[in-house]
This record gives structure tokens, sequence and C-alpha cells, in this order.
């Protein structure tokens, strides 16, 4: 028996049915592409095609379906969501087979071998997208070093990040097929990198439905309960639409403007974040609407007439609509680095009684292309406006210089990297009138940096508009910044505190590595001779759990704490008593730290503890307490009936976190190998310590409301209450202890309801 008749045996699968679905979706491949292929170009396809099926065909998904149904979707999206061309879809179709088969680059670069130049393409895009084979060390991480990787390939094709992004989109839209631990993981890591990325591309359609999908993993409950509500007010959202564009309609109509209209709901998972930062309901956000006006321009329009264009059409809406000045976005003239071009504003109806505000947003269709398909699009009007196109070859240079730096780990690259991408941006001149373009937020450090490195490393001061000031300034729009050195000037470690770009921070690492060669070299030294009189093995499990103990991010920065005397050697005996402690301990079971150092480790232990038991694979918090120790972690505070995920770490054991912790998409982005599934179960009456943080009117005898609706009549233990008030408004911070989140629900809805309450939010840690 063939194996791909054993495998169709094992799923009960029709396999010729099969065929004909998978025959069927490249045929649709082909059609999407049509407008892309020149003559050759669908044989060339065909051929990835039956390389992909044959790799492939012993291989199926987590759901069951055939696994080239997979490189067929990203290939779909390459062509019909991004826009790109016959090289990225054969990449599309390839980009796992040298990863998961035993095809390897030089079986591509052959098989493609009558075309040359298209083959060393293929290889290199194929290469970028491939993850590093083999495990790196404990306490780094494969996820950072497998994106760096990915990155390094920017300097020669873009590519690979679009075919990546294409990748990432269809895995999420699949990701109900995957065990839990792997969701909070993919998805987390698609908040993290992902979508920032397709941002700063200029992706916006990939960018706002992979954050709509991680949402719906990572936050269940909220993204059900805003959707539910965006389709109840559906029909009374459509009715508001099309009376508010009526009378402009007729208006440009009348000016003989041609135009598009688009009116839409703000995505889930932005008006998610509107609710948490403003603290907030669905009901009370003003701006759930954004309509979209798109003029349609001869093709070989200017940009000084797509901008008058634009400008006139700005004005004929706010004849009819009342402005909010405040409110008010060109980004025609002030392009964003990913390209993005359009004028924004925000209207009411003059006269409202509802006071209803609406996002507006004029572009032209060459703007619209390369909103909605950044980068991609942005080639295809290569030339025709050099200032978008500087910016985003700008930032890609950016990343290059970045990656070529070698004395930073991946860890750091990928959080400084990430930490650049959603940022906005402002518009700085150096004293001869060169534009320069940085992230909101740079100080005259920064802007010296971005000149030279040898200027930033000598800068001592800055004469912003004249007027001097430190270097720890903060720039803003339109500043004209003169940079002041001196010869004798060196950086110093305050200095990474001081800049926030990461070419800044990278340069200023290289400048101090010289420096701190023997500080390093000093520190490990007296580690170790400290170790060895202390008894303890020098091993990279114990560097490990020194740099966890110490809170260092890597070994240098442990070494280095040493070497500079900011950590003395004795307080490595503090270490060693914790460690002994522990051991001493009496243990639940044989599952050891040192031992498990990956999820799917502790999963197969923990299932021979647990034999046949259904969720054997979980960590049963309350049930399971007898059996292994872990701790709720104080990041975020977890109660019974949060969504919650395990986290093995280095020193300290597992920790559970809310999959909505500040540190969760940093922790499951970097090290996702580590996350163990958890989830509550315990009938027990155990009480949650959490803080409730209220704001409201001041009136006499609010604490005396608050404290006896919390201690007697909900007969709530109360660990402490705080309250400030200012100018007739107070804010509170109440540490009390509930059961489950059913508990905390029905307190914070009686606590809204008391006479002065405005808001009640949860905490996500104490301070």
């Amino acid at each position: 028996m063939k194996q791909d008749e054993k495998v169709a045996e094992i799923y009960e699968i029709d396999l010729e049915k099969e065929r004909i679905e998978i025959r069927k979706r490249f045929d649709n491949l082909l059609k999407i592409s049509k407008n892309v292929l020149k003559p050759g170009d669908e044989a060339l396809i065909e051929r990835a095609f039956k390389l992909s099926v044959s790799a492939h065909q012993e291989m199926r998904r987590k759901s069951g379906e055939p696994y080239i149904f997979h490189p067929i979707e990203v290939a779909c999206i390459c062509v019909g969501e991004i826009g790109l061309g016959t090289t990225a879809i054969i990449c599309a179709l390839l980009h796992d087979v040298v990863e998961d088969t035993e095809i390897t680059l030089e079986d591509i670069r052959k098989y493609y071998g009558d075309f040359p130049k298209l083959a060393d393409s293929i290889v290199r895009i194929i290469d970028g997208l491939t993850k590093i084979s083999g495990t790196v060390d404990y306490g780094s991480s494969q996820q950072a070093e497998n994106f760096k990787k990915m990155l390094l390939t920017l300097s020669e094709d873009v590519r690979v990040i679009l075919i990546k992004l294409a990748d990432r989109l269809h895995n999420m839209r699949t990701l109900g097929s995957m065990a839990r631990n792997s969701q909070l993981k993919i998805a987390s890591e698609t908040l993290y990198v992902y979508a920032p990325l397709a941002h700063r591309l200029g992706l916006n359609n990939i960018k706002s439905e992979l954050e709509d999908l991680a949402l719906k993993f990572t936050e269940p409950e909220l993204f059900k309960e805003i959707a539910s509500k965006l389709q109840e007010t559906k029909a009374s959202r459509e009715k508001f639409i099309e009376d508010f564009i009526t009378p402009l309609k007729k208006r440009l109509e009348e000016q003989g403007i041609k135009f598009k209209i688009k009116g839409r709901p703000k995505h889930i998972y932005s008006i998610a974040n509107k609710i948490k930062k403003s603290n907030t309901t669905f009901e009370e956000i003003y701006d759930l609407f954004a309509i979209r006006i798109i003029l349609i321009l001869p093709e070989d329009a200017s940009p000084e007439m797509e901008k008058a264009e634009c400008w006139k059409t700005y004005s004929i809406i706010t004849d009819i609509y009342l402005p909010n000045p405040d409110r008010m976005k060109d980004m025609i003239a002030n392009p964003r680095s990913n390209g993005y071009q359009s004028l924004h504003t925000t209207v009411m109806k003059r006269g409202s009684n509802n006071g209803q505000w609406v996002e507006v947003q004029i572009r032209t269709e060459r703007m619209d292309d390369i909103a909605e398909r950044g980068y991609a699009a942005h080639w295809k009007y290569k030339g025709n406006d050099i200032k978008v196109n500087d910016q985003l070859d700008r930032w890609i240079s950016e990343v290059r210089e970045s990656l070529s730096m070698k004395n930073s780990s991946a860890i750091d690259f990928m959080e400084d990297f990430t930490s650049n991408l959603y940022n906005e941006e402002v518009f700085i001149y150096t004293p001869k009138g060169d534009l320069k373009v940085m992230r909101k937020g740079a100080t005259v450090l920064d802007f010296a940096f971005d000149i030279h490195t040898q200027i930033g490393g000598k800068c001592t001061a800055g004469k912003v508009n004249n007027k001097l000031v430190p270097i720890s300034h903060v720039l803003q729009n339109g500043d004209q910044v003169e940079i002041l050195t001196m010869k004798n000037q060196k950086p110093s470690e305050d200095w990474i505190k001081i800049v926030t770009t990461s070419k800044a921070k990278t340069k200023i690492k290289d400048l101090l590595k010289e420096v701190n060669k023997v500080y390093l070299t000093d520190g490990k030294d007296i580690i170790i001779k400290k170790l060895k009189n202390l008894g303890l093995e020098n091993t990279l499990m114990t560097m490990n759990q020194l740099r966890a103990f110490f809170n260092k991010k890597d070994y240098n920065d442990l070494y280095y704490a040493f070497g500079k005397g900011y950590v003395l050697p004795d307080e490595i005996k503090k270490f060693k008593a914790e460690k002994d402690a522990k051991a001493n301990i009496q243990a639940k079971i044989t599952i050891q730290a040192d031992q498990v150092l990956d999820a799917k480790s502790f999963e197969k232990e923990f299932k021979k503890i647990n034999g046949n038991r259904v969720d054997a694979d979980y960590l049963l918090i309350g049930d399971d307490m007898d059996k292994i120790d872990y701790t709720l972690s104080k990041c975020c505070n977890p109660i019974a009936g949060d969504t919650v995920f395990g986290f093995l770490t280095i020193n300290e054991g597992i920790k559970i976190h809310r999959t909505t912790c500040p540190n969760a998409n940093a922790l499951l982005s970097r090290y996702g190998n580590r996350v163990i599934k958890a989830k509550w179960t315990s009938q027990q009456a155990i009480s949650f310590l959490t803080i409730l943080r209220l704001e409201g009117v001041d009136r006499l005898g609010i604490v005396q409301d608050l404290t006896k609706l919390i201690s007697e009549e909900l007969n709530i233990n109360m660990r402490s209450i705080s309250v400030d008030t200012f100018d007739g408004v107070f804010e509170g911070i109440i540490k009390l202890y509930v059961y489950d989140t059913t508990h905390l629900t029905t307190l914070m809805q009686k606590l809204s309801i008391i006479d002065g309450v405005v808001n009640v939010t949860r905490s996500d840690a104490e301070g």
C-alpha cells in the first residue's frame, strides 16, 4: 500500500476527490495571477506546484487537510492580496519544502537550472524563509534567531518578508486546529512582530486582519463581544453612513469630481484597544466609523495635481460638516515612512443632536493602492513620488545597518526592532535644511547618531532652533538641529537610556564594546572562582540560573555587572542558599527544572503522571498543586476564570500568566517553546489578590460607601484602599481578594453604580 493511501485510510479520505480539490485550488491561483504573468511564467509556476505536491504528499496539517493547501493559499495571498509576481508565487509554493522535507536548496537550484538568474532568486528567498536548523543556547531564543535570519535577506530581497507575512496570515486564518499553547505562541508573536511589520511595510489590510485574528485567540471573550455588538449595530450603522455620504456625493458630483466612497467600522482590534486605553465601553467610543473618499484621476496625474484635488475635496467636506481642528492630519505633504499618504479629518453633522464624530480619509487611487498593498504597490509607482520611495528605502537601509552590527544578541535586536515598528514620526532639519525623519520621542543624541557614528560618539549638546539644549532633549516636529561635539567626549552606559532609536542604541553598544571587554573578562573570572569556592558546578545551566537570579538579559550583562562591581561576589551565596532551600523541599514530582527545558518535554513527563486523563497534557491550576510547584505571576495577578498559560522559567519553576499580561506577547514571541497549556479546574473556594482602579466625582462619604459595599454587603476581604482627591474628582486603588472572574465582575458592576463612580477597571499588577 502506498504512503498516501495509508494516510487516506487513517483519515478516511477520498483521495481522488482530494486530488481534484488540490488542482482546483491551483487553477484558482493561476486565475488570480493572470494579470502579472508573462509568457512562459505559467509553466514555471506549474513546475513549482508539481515539486511541492510531490514533496508534501505524505504531510497533513493539524486540521487533517493535505499540507499542499497551505503553500497554494500562501501563493494566492502573495499575488491576490499583496500584488507580488511570478518569482514570489514560485517561492510561496516551495517555502516549506527545504524546512520540512528532504529536498535541499541545491536541489531547487538544479530544478530551475535552465533559468540561472531565477534559480538564484528562488534559492535566496527560500533560504531566508527557512528556519535555523538545530538548537540555540538555552536561555536565548530560537524564535528571535529565526526572525533575525529572515530579516538578514531584507538587504537583498524584500519579498522574503512579504511572503513570510502571507505565510503568517494563512497560519492565523487556520489557527483554530492548533493546540492551545501553540495558538497563544503564534497569536502573541503575530501581535508582537508580524502585525507591526505589516504596518511598517504599509500592508494595512493584512495588518488589520492579523490583529483581529490574534485577538480572537488571545482574548476570545472580548473579540466575541465586540464582533457581536458590531453585528447588532450593523443596520443602524449602515443607515447612518448612507445618510452621512448622501450630501457629500451630491456636492462632489456638482463639482465634477470623479470618486468612490467607502464606509466601514474600525476593525475589532482597534476598537478593543480604544476600550482598554480609554477605560470606556463600546457604546462610548465616538469614532467607530471611517469614511474613505478615493479620487479617480488620470493615470499621468502629477503629485501636485493629486494634492490639489485632495484639498479641494477637503474644502467641500468641511463646508458641509463641522471639522475637529485637533484631528486634522496632512499625510500627503508629510507621508509616513511606509509610503502612506492621505488627508485625515474628523467631522460631525452641523447641529447634530447625537454628537457622532466620523473620521474621513481623502486620497487618490494611487495613494489607496499604496495604503492597502504597501511596499509591493510602491514599486508599481516607482519614480512617481520620490519622497515616498525615499522614506521606504531609508527605513530598509536602517534595518540593514542594524543587522550588520555583530555585537547585539537576537533578542536585543528583536526588542529594538519591534519597539520601532509602530512609532509615529517627526520631521527634523539640519542647519543646511536637509530633512531627517526620526521616530517620535527621538532625542538630540539620536539625531547625532543618525548623522554619523563619530558625531554621535563625540556629542556634548545641541542647538535646537538656535537654543542650547542637552543631549537628552526630545525633538519636536519641524525642529532645526545643530550638533555640538568635543574631541575628548566619550560615550557612557547612561546614553542607552537617553536614546530611543535602535540605530543609536546599537551604535552606542558598539562603541562601549571595546571599553567593556576587560569588565566582561574580569566578571566571568570572578563568577567562576566564586562558584568553585562554594562547591557549585560551572555549567551552562548554572550560568543561566545565575542570569535569571540576578535578572540579567544575557551572559555579557551578568559578567559586566560582576566585573564593574555592581554585583559583589558574595551575592552568589544568596543564590546558593535559595538553590539549596529548593533542593531540600520534598519534591512533589520527578519533573525538575534542569531536566525539562521546553513545553514538549514537560507535557511528555506530565502525561506519565496523569495517565489516561483526557487533559493529561494540561496543568490544572488548583488540582495539580499536589503534583508540581507553580506560582501565580505578580505581573498580572491571574484569578480563577482568567484565560491563562504556564511559562517554564529557568530558575523559578512554572509561573502562571494571564494571556492579557503586559509581558505575555514578549514571552510568547521569544520563548514559545516554554509555554505550557494551563487552565483552572479547582472547585475549592480559593481567594486571589486583585487590584481595582476607580475614578469618579468626589463627594462626602464616597469612601465609606465603597468599603461598606465591599466588606459588609459582599463580604469580600479587602487588603488595602487608597483614595486621592483633587479639583472635585477622585482616583482610588483597592486591593482585595476574589474567588474568580464571575465574582470579580459582580463586584465591579456593583461598584460602578455607586453614586459618583465613573470608571472601575482591573489593574494588571501592584504598583
